[in-house]
């Protein structure tokens, strides 16, 4: 069952995972993305010390009035990419909400919520030779799946987020998630 947003009222995503997975640059180039498409959008990002390793987020809030709120404990969706980070904030997930995971990674335990397993690390690795570029496939899934974002926008502004040298492939993993969520 595909969940229609309304981008009238505020959108809050997390990403979340482990430092080195690409959490942060995932949130980077939603919002970014968001604002291409004419909206208002904020991103804030967290990170243990360890920075490698550690549990990392990144919130994106999408509107298309003024944001003025920075925190929050509701989310719209979860996109998760380790068990701990799901394990810690899946209870802050809307009962209406959408949570996306990499299955590979996360075992969900309640089966009552809109949950969308994505085997983007397998993904990542097999098509494009590179694991650490399944963030990109998530955005290409969440991309896909919700709408939040239009397809060109979220294209654009991962060409002007990642390095150039990597712009190919990451258009590409992002492909592979896209087709992925309308399977």
């Amino acid at each position: 069952m595909k969940k229609k947003l309304n981008l009238y009222n505020n959108i809050v995503v997390r990403f979340t995972g482990f430092g080195g997975q690409g959490i942060v640059l995932a949130g980077y180039i939603l919002g970014k993305s968001a604002i291409f498409d004419g909206k208002n959008s904020l991103q804030t990002q967290s990170y243990g010390s360890e920075a490698r390793g550690g549990t990392c987020k990144s919130d994106v809030f999408i509107s298309d009035k003024e944001i003025f709120e920075f925190e929050t404990d509701e989310l719209d969706i979860l996109v998760s990419m380790s068990q701990t980070a799901y394990n810690r904030y899946i209870p802050l997930l809307k009962k209406n909400g959408i949570l996306i995971v990499d299955r590979d990674l996360v075992k969900v335990v309640s089966e009552k919520i809109t949950c969308y397993r994505v085997d983007a690390v397998d993904t990542a690795e097999k098509v494009i030779g590179r694991k650490i570029m399944a963030n990109i496939v998530m955005l290409g899934f969440l991309t896909g799946k919700t709408k939040i974002t239009t397809y060109e926008s979220m294209k654009k502004s991962i060409i002007e987020s990642v390095p150039e040298v990597t712009v190919e492939k990451n258009l590409k993993a992002f492909d592979e998630g896209y087709k992925k969520s309308i399977v």
